[in-house]
């Protein structure tokens, strides 16, 4: 298995400790920070957490809450969880600063794909890469006769024997809560049907073939998913595959280990990672990183300190430690099952998630307008007609677009 293609694209815990078995410094500058809250950054913070003096959000609506509290004057946390997207908002408020003199005293050990570079200046350090892939129940498809599902079709094919046959009421799960989850699964599979985002001059351009493909799709799939999908986040199917509700979904590699933790999972051993379903042009998912940034309002000392946390969340120790639960941008990381189906999407021609400033705003009007052609209350054209609309107010509002 290949990993060079990926590696190169490029409900609320809190977690403290006084403790540093395991780091190379005890810091004595009280922080905090704020992120996602799977598998892999809880792994992270712990690593983190080994240094004093710190203290984790580990928040699913993170993303919400970073660019208040980062805007905040001192910053109400110094380091960051992000992503390709989430970074944006951030850059464009100026609330996180640049890292290279941090990079160039601390940072020797790290790879030149862990920095992201905006206008020449280290403004984050990736830790991991993570893509939605298909996960299945191997043992569901084998005793059905089912072969691996290659296409959306295939993925509907199969929905439709299993619930036949009356192995499971709702074969699919999917992230398909209202906002920023069901704007992704669009995203995803509108690359995949090959639609472009944006015309020229940030116009919008989803009101198309392929717009309306994607919708058709995605309501397809929710005739096999749980009635309450519209309320289904990554947790949510993560569960329901533990569970041993569902048998297939386009879910985060970073929730893969989680199907084989046997103090939570029912199906130990029977998930396998493919590649994410192709759509008529691409795998129907995008690649993306996830990293931290420091805040722009904090001292100099507190900065460099949180550097030094931050880093020795990602290291090799960490790493070895936490195998699975990442596909980690560290040498020290070893492929393995797990990490097969972003790995195998990104060798299939799987696009970078497009973040910037219009697809910010573009995915906020997705996420707020596609439930209406899923539970019928308009119809395809009608909806993305009315999701450009909200948009082209929403960017000519932040400058974004003239006419």
């Amino acid at each position: 298995m290949k990993l060079k293609t990926i590696m190169m694209a490029g409900a609320m815990t809190m977690v403290t400790s006084t403790a540093w078995a395991a780091c190379s410094f005890e810091n004595t500058v009280p922080l905090k920070s704020l992120s996602a809250g799977f598998e892999a950054w809880k792994a992270v913070t712990d690593a983190m957490a080994e240094c004093g003096n710190f203290s984790a959000s580990l928040d699913q609506e993170f993303r919400e809450k970073q660019p208040e509290a980062f805007a905040a004057d001192p910053a109400l946390y110094q380091i960051g969880g992000v992503s390709n997207a989430t970074l944006v908002p951030l850059l464009n408020a100026g609330t996180i600063r640049p890292l290279d003199d941090l990079v160039a005293k601390y940072g020797q050990d790290l790879l030149p794909n862990q920095l992201i570079k905006v206008d020449g200046q280290t403004m984050a350090i990736a830790m991991m890469v993570n893509a939605q892939h298909l996960m299945y129940r191997s043992d569901v498809l084998a005793d059905l006769g089912i072969e691996e599902p290659k296409t959306y079709d295939d993925v509907l094919a199969a929905a439709a024997k299993i619930k036949g046959a009356g192995v499971m009421d709702y074969p699919i799960g999917g992230t398909f809560k209202t906002g920023w989850n069901l704007g992704q699964e669009f995203v995803n599979m509108y690359l995949g049907e090959g639609g472009e985002f944006f015309a020229d001059g940030n116009m919008p351009a989803i009101n198309n073939d392929q717009g309306v493909k994607a919708l058709e799709t995605l309501k397809a799939m929710t005739e096999y998913m749980d009635p309450e999908y519209l309320v289904s986040d990554s947790t949510y199917v993560q569960q329901q595959f533990q569970q041993g509700k569902i048998a297939m979904a386009n879910l985060w590699a970073s929730r893969a280990a989680a199907m084989n933790d046997e103090a939570e999972s029912q199906v130990v051993g029977k998930v396998v990672m493919a590649a994410a379903p192709m759509g008529s042009a691409a795998p129907a998912t995008t690649i993306w990183w996830d990293g931290i940034v420091l805040a722009s309002n904090m001292s100099d000392e507190e900065a460099d300190a949180a550097f030094r946390v931050a880093l020795e969340g990602m290291d090799a120790e960490m790493v070895e430690a936490n195998n699975n639960a990442a596909v980690w941008l560290n040498p020290a990381y070893k492929p393995g099952d797990l990490a097969a189906g972003a790995a195998a999407s990104a060798e299939a021609g799987a696009k970078a998630y497009p973040a910037s400033g219009p697809m910010g705003i573009m995915h906020t009007a997705l996420g707020n307008g596609l439930a209406d052609y899923l539970t019928g209350a308009k119809d395809a054209q009608t909806t993305l007609a009315d999701i450009e609309a909200d948009y082209l107010t929403a960017a000519k509002e932040a400058g974004l677009v003239n006419n």
